[in-house]
């Protein structure tokens, strides 16, 4: 077998739960493994590790259900300006790179483990993957298991690039790991730490029913789950419930809870993510940078209780340089420069909310009178209740745009990225009912919805990526348009693939 960066993507999609298992999982209502600490710990020590020994990346945990992501990326993209530089006057610097470890990706699967807020390389990726796969068989041959080379000496997707994550920085040598839960926090594959540096949760909402409860109560408790005696916690304002949940998980637990304000000095601040709500992630992302960086050995200092705190001009740069893809990100279109792209991930009902909300203040802007504009929406959501994420955004649109009728077409595809080729592999997904997405169920469902609260907006159902942006295109002609995508960060994915694709292909041309 090749052992090049394809051959890691391709081994590593084996080890995906496919739909039959994930449905049964969901429908059994027994929600998340309460073995699963115990099992990933022992899958630490199979590739050669006690989970104390992570201590020393001086890691930082980030849970949450709205916002996760955003943070960890504002905390990181922070952490990097205390990095030596030869310019560097400062005598207090972090000695080594800061490491960064997020899901899900949206092109590439090696997005997820970032060194420095750049993806490790496609042969840095391969390089411990394939450590990461040896130590397992070798492992299962030292247990006398009968087939060491199959999938059930591996642990599934998230479980194994954890492991790989926590590897890579530890080679690395990295000198901060910022690491996103997957799911939940109690149980999940990342809460093997035993000492973080500092614990943080964002806002909370419904999300992930199946595992985690239907009520912020239930999310609440599985999300404090992070916390750890004597290190310092905080988390982004909450509803009383959810508050209270975690007051109490803290103080059974020995933590010391601060809930982060929304500081001042970051409304003048022009933040690398674009949207409102984005001062509240920005904000427990100074917090916790400020724990962090005290716990280091550094001064000057935000107070991470002062609402008026003085944010220092390395903060204020980190979260000016910030970066994430697919999170209220905008693009004009390479082919029409009159065709500008609105991308977000949404996927809860509250995120789909400030999604739409975003977008009707985007294409609210003053702008030429005379010229008319198109709005188009490209949807999907394969497995939460995709009806009634649609209904929201169109109702929170309706009403800030002032308009009942938000779109003058809205399109309705699958994930699949490519017509011909399918799912580009970094993209393949095992976890959607494989009926559904080639009858487009889903799809015909979700455009039955909208008709019924757009009657006058054209839907279209298509069964890929590829040809949603194609039919976008030649719905709008030579004609102004906007295009919102949104409902799923597996959508949002696909589709940057295709227009970076092409902008590559472009590139590549002009420079022959």
């Amino acid at each position: 077998m090749a052992r090049d960066y394809n051959a890691a993507v391709a081994a590593l999609n084996t080890l995906q739960s496919n739909f039959s298992i994930v449905d049964a999982i969901r429908k059994s209502g027994k929600g998340m493994n309460t073995n699963a600490i115990p099992e990933m710990i022992e899958w630490v020590r199979r590739i050669g590790y006690e989970p104390s020994e992570f201590d020393q990346l001086n890691p930082i945990h980030v849970a949450g259900t709205k916002g996760k992501g955003s943070t960890s990326s504002f905390i990181s993209s922070i952490l990097a300006q205390y990095l030596p530089q030869k310019t560097s006057i400062h005598a207090e610097r972090i000695q080594t790179s800061v490491g960064l470890y997020t899901s899900p990706h949206l092109r590439f699967v090696r997005e997820r483990i970032q060194i420095n807020n750049a993806p490790i390389s496609e042969e840095v990726f391969a390089k411990y993957f394939f450590a990461i796969w040896d130590r397992l068989e070798a492992s299962a041959v030292a247990a006398g298991h009968p087939n060491p080379k199959s999938t059930e000496t591996k642990p599934v997707y998230f479980r194994f690039l954890t492991l790989m994550a926590l590897h890579a920085y530890m080679s690395e040598r990295v000198g901060t790991a910022v690491l996103e839960c997957g799911i939940g926090g109690e149980y999940d594959s990342t809460n093997i730490l035993v000492h973080p540096s500092v614990t943080a949760v964002t806002s909370l909402g419904i999300d992930h029913t199946a595992m985690l409860g239907d009520t912020l109560e239930s999310i609440a408790w599985h999300k404090a789950g992070i916390f750890k005696e004597g290190v310092p916690a905080f988390t982004a304002p909450q509803a009383e419930v959810a508050m209270k949940v975690l007051e109490q998980r803290a103080t059974e637990k020995g933590v010391k809870l601060v809930q982060v304000p929304k500081y001042a000095a970051l409304e003048s601040v022009k933040l690398g993510l674009h949207g409102d709500f984005q001062r509240v992630n920005a904000s427990v992302a100074v917090a916790v940078c400020a724990s962090h960086l005290q716990r280091l050995g550094y001064s000057n200092l935000p107070n991470p209780n002062n609402n008026d705190t003085i944010i220092p001009p390395e903060f204020i740069t980190g979260l000016e340089r910030v970066h994430l893809g697919g999170r209220c990100e905008t693009r004009t279109d390479t082919r029409q420069s009159d065709l500008m792209w609105y991308i977000d991930g949404g996927h809860t009902l509250e995120s789909i909310e400030l999604a739409a909300r975003w977008f009707a203040l985007a294409v609210s802007q003053p702008s030429t009178p005379s010229a008319f504009s198109t709005r188009i929406l490209i949807f999907n959501q394969q497995t939460r209740d995709a009806s009634s994420l649609a209904r929201r955004l169109h109702d929170t649109l309706a009403s800030a745009l002032d308009s009942a009728h938000p779109f003058q077409h809205a399109i309705f595809c699958t994930n699949t990225t490519y017509k011909d080729a399918g799912f580009k592999a970094d993209l393949v997904s095992m976890n959607a009912n494989k009926e559904d997405v080639d009858s487009l169920k889903v799809q015909r469902a979700l455009a039955e919805s909208w008709d019924g609260v757009d009657a006058e907006a054209k839907v279209h159902v298509l069964g890929t990526i590829e040809e949603a942006v194609a039919r976008a295109r030649e719905l709008l002609g030579s004609g102004k348009g906007e295009i919102l995508v949104t409902g799923s960060l597996h959508l949002v994915g696909g589709v940057l693939e295709v227009l970076e694709s092409e902008s590559e292909a472009v590139t590549q041309i002009s420079t022959l």
